[in-house]
Parts: structure tokens; C-alpha cells; sequence
């Protein structure tokens, strides 16, 4: 008869075997640039239910993807506990129907990758062979899991070299675009406020890829398809050629108000109008399909995009540089106004012309398939005493509408009458546009709120709304001491 102590023995044990194993598989997989714990949070990514996907979001913030790694391997060492505890035969079959898990995981087209496959198949010969044996006592088990973090370090040692050389690759493709005048709006003196541009590091990140996937800048080409008269296939050179800059702020749909999911660039890329000029749809052409190198799609209608009514670009370049990896490289669609996860796909392989048939990832994970559109909204970046005289408070932040831009912005304090602040001057409609006010406020603490105007006359929803299913609503509340 097992004993407590025993079975806290044979847990640990098949614990050590599980991260030994999950090892084995990583460094295997990424000796080609992989990874087998991406592959199973991309299958999770995949398939959660809409409201576990929303959770984590909430939850996690801006680590969305670190969080994801640390839960998958987390629950695979507590497999490994749970089929340790399971009868020799019974383990059997399950460690099998394990491995044929994994090879299907590296079969799935977004994660399809020969090297993943094997990992996979190495990492349940591994996992069944441990538990069978089981490592012997506390110093056993030690082995397994120093065994399983050397590997980790192997495998992530292989993944900075290959991002290193593609880094390398993307520093040759050279400028994109030019900042040579840096743009001012009169606000450059208030320190903390946003910068009217957003450093190319500090653009949030928002993706289903727990990893960018790395591409060959010399070998990739754009490939134009499907219902046109003139199918193209064109490289990263062919379109720097034809590209121009723009200014647009970029929003996550996820952004509720005063978070940081939004960024402000100035965009090198080509217009779609342009494109699709050249490629020419044919009449029953109602859908543009952007195509990720994975089989990821976000489709938007031809007409708007084809006449100009959207200003929609197939975007090379930010701030001066090609896209980094985790932004897109080498080319994303951006059409200024929609949401990030509506305007286009990043890691672009295709442009497909459809008809209305077309199904999109989100589309098909729950979210309405009519397009969300970035509705005005305010934030607060700062409230500070104010330099002019003792008892002020300096208010500032950003604000957005676009396309259109914005019209004006306007404060209340403890939920009293709005009054309106000073704008810098506007970059571009599609930008964000910087605001600062003085005010002055008793001692004690205050309730702070800020909303936005839209050039087109929409006024800042203030109702308190969560991203799912419409885009989130509300406003940036913050509170003083004075």
C-alpha cells in the first residue's frame, strides 16, 4: 500500500520527467527555429472559447504571450504527474495517445513544422520511458529537471542566434522612409506626456503568434490573387518603389480606456487603391483577403478600399525602418480607423480577391464579422502640479478619432460641468492629437475625466463597455491628491 509520502515521491518524480521531457522536445524543435510549447499555446489560442480568451486578455495585460507559455508548461508537467499516477498499461496507451497529439499539433497548418513533429515524437518516447523507469529519489528527479532546464537554455540560446541573423537580414533591406524632420505640436515641453510619435519598442503587440515567424526578406514576395485580371507576385523592393508615408494611430481592439494598447506612427507603405489599379478585380471581386504566411485571414470589401473611400495601405515600414518581426515584417495591411484585429493581417503572404463566402479567424472564433471602427476616445497621461502658480494641476494626454481626427477635448472634474482644453497642433486626421490643460483644484482628491470630440461629430461613448463584442467604451478616469 502507497503512502503519502509516497505518492508526494512519485509526483515529483514524474514531475522531473515532465520537464525533462518537454525539453528534449523544444531543443528539437528549435534546432530549425520552433517551438513545441508555442505550437501547443497556439493550438490553445486557437480553440478556447471566446470568453477564456477575453479573460486572459483582462487579466494579463501586455504579458499575454509570456503567461501563455508559463500555462502550457505548466499543464504539461502536470500531465506528466497525472499519467505517472496511472497503471503501466493505462500509462501506455496514454503517453501513445500523447505522441499522436503532438504529431497532429505539427501537422496543423499554423504550426506545420517537420522539426515540431519530431520534438513531439522525442518528447512522448522520452516522457513514456521516464515514468516507466522513474527517476530514483530526490537526487533522480534533480538530474531530470537540471537535464530539462539545460535543454530550455539549449533551445533558447538557438532561437536568439536565428533572431539575431534575421535582425541582421532586416537591418540590409535598409531605411524606410525618412524622419529627418521630427514633427512638433507645440506640446514638446510637458514631460510625460506621450511622444506625438511612438518609438518603434514601445508599440504594444497584439497577435494569436506566441512567436513572430521568420522570414527571408530576399526571398519573400507578395503574392496578388484569386478574381483579378492581372495576378502579381512582387517583392519587398518592388514595393518600397511605390510606397509613401502616412500618419495614423494604430489601435487594439482590446484597448479599454487609459490603457496603453494604442501607438502613433508614421507609416511607410503602399496604398491599396494603387494595388489594386494594377491588379484590376473582376466584377464579382467583393472581399479582400489578407493572408498571414500561416493561414491567418482578416478580409476587408473591395469597393471602399479599391475607390479610396479607406485609406488603405500595405505598410512596409515605421519611423524610418522595415517592420520589426513582432509588427509584421515584411508587410502588413493597415487601414487607419479600424481596430487591429479588422484592418489586416501582419506576416502578409497574399492578397486574395473573393467573393462573400469568405470566413476570418476572429469571425470564426465568435466575433461579429461586420468591421469595428476606433471610436473616439481620450486618455490621461499625467496630472502634475502646475508650473504657472502653486494650487494648479497640470492635466495632458492624447486623444484619437480617426480617420477624421479629431475636434476637441474636454475635462471634468468629480463628475461636474465638461470644460474644454488646449489641442497641439494635428499631426495628421488618422493620428492621435496631444491636449494639456491647468486647472484649479481644492485640497483633497478628485475624480479626473477626459473625452473626446470627433471631427465627424461622434462624442465618446461614457458608458462602461467591454471589448467583446463591439469595442470597448468608457471613460479614462483617474484620481488626484491635491
Amino acid at each position: 500500500m502507497r503512502t503519502n509520502g509516497d505518492r508526494r515521491r512519485g509526483g515529483l518524480g514524474a514531475a522531473s520527467v515532465g520537464v525533462g521531457a518537454l525539453g528534449v522536445g523544444e531543443v528539437i524543435a528549435a534546432a530549425r527555429g520552433d517551438s513545441l510549447i508555442d505550437a501547443i499555446g497556439r493550438l490553445l489560442i486557437d480553440t478556447a472559447p471566446v470568453p477564456v480568451v477575453e479573460a486572459t486578455v483582462a487579466l494579463s495585460g501586455r504579458h499575454d504571450k509570456v503567461v501563455t507559455r508559463i500555462g502550457v508548461g505548466a499543464g504539461a508537467v502536470a500531465a506528466a504527474v497525472g499519467l505517472g499516477a496511472l497503471p503501466p498499461r493505462a500509462r501506455t496507451v496514454a503517453v501513445a495517445g500523447v505522441g499522436a497529439g503532438a504529431v497532429a499539433l505539427g501537422m496543423r497548418r499554423a504550426t506545420r513544422s517537420a522539426t515540431t513533429v519530431a520534438g513531439a515524437l522525442a518528447a512522448a518516447g522520452v516522457l513514456g520511458a521516464g515514468l516507466s523507469k522513474g527517476p530514483r529519489g530526490l537526487l533522480g528527479s534533480f538530474a531530470w529537471t537540471s537535464a530539462g532546464a539545460g535543454l530550455f537554455a539549449a533551445a533558447r540560446a538557438l532561437h536568439r542566434d536565428l533572431d539575431r541573423k534575421q535582425d541582421e537580414a532586416i537591418q540590409k533591406v535598409g531605411p524606410m522612409g525618412s524622419l529627418a524632420a521630427v514633427p512638433q505640436d507645440g506640446l514638446e515641453d510637458e514631460q510625460g506626456l506621450s511622444s506625438l510619435i511612438t518609438r518603434n519598442r514601445s508599440f504594444y503587440v497584439a497577435d494569436v503568434n506566441l512567436t513572430p515567424p521568420r522570414i527571408d526578406p530576399n526571398r519573400w514576395r507578395l503574392a496578388v490573387t484569386g478574381m483579378v485580371a492581372h495576378p502579381l507576385r512582387l517583392s519587398l523592393a518592388e514595393l518600397v518603389s511605390d510606397a509613401v508615408e502616412f500618419d495614423a494611430v494604430m489601435v487594439c481592439v482590446h484597448n479599454r480606456p487609459g490603457e496603453r494598447r494604442a501607438a502613433n506612427g508614421r507609416w511607410f507603405g503602399v496604398p491599396l487603391a494603387k494595388l489594386l489599379e494594377h491588379a484590376i478585380p473582376e466584377a464579382g471581386a467583393t472581399r479582400l483577403v489578407t493572408r498571414a504566411v500561416d493561414g491567418y485571414t482578416i478580409s476587408l470589401p473591395v469597393e471602399p478600399l479599391r475607390s479610396g473611400q479607406w485609406p488603405g495601405y500595405l505598410v512596409v515600414g515605421v519611423n524610418g525602418e522595415p517592420l520589426a518581426p513582432e509588427h509584421g515584417f515584411p508587410a502588413r495591411v493597415f487601414v487607419p480607423g479600424l481596430y487591429g484585429q479588422y484592418t489586416g493581417a501582419k506576416w502578409l503572404a497574399e492578397l486574395q480577391l473573393t467573393d462573400d463566402d469568405q470566413a476570418d479567424y476572429w469571425v470564426r472564433r465568435g466575433w461579429p464579422s461586420e468591421l469595428i471602427w476606433v471610436t473616439p476616445q481620450a486618455r490621461i497621461d499625467l496630472a502634475t502640479p502646475g508650473r504657472a502658480a502653486a494650487g494648479t494641476t497640470t492635466i495632458a494626454g492624447v486623444a484619437w478619432a480617426p480617420p477624421d481626427g479629431v475636434l476637441g477635448v474636454e475635462i471634468r472634474v468629480d463628475e461636474g460641468d465638461w470644460r474644454p482644453v488646449d489641442l497641439g497642433t494635428e499631426l495628421a486626421p488618422a493620428a492621435w492629437r496631444r491636449w494639456r490643460t491647468t486647472i484649479e483644484l481644492p485640497s483633497g482628491e478628485h475624480s479626473v475625466q477626459a473625452r473626446a470630440i470627433g471631427r465627424s461629430g461622434e462624442m465618446q461613448d461614457g458608458t462602461d463597455r467591454a471589448p467583446f463584442p463591439s469595442g470597448p467604451t468608457g471613460f479614462h478616469t483617474l484620481t488626484v491628491r491635491v
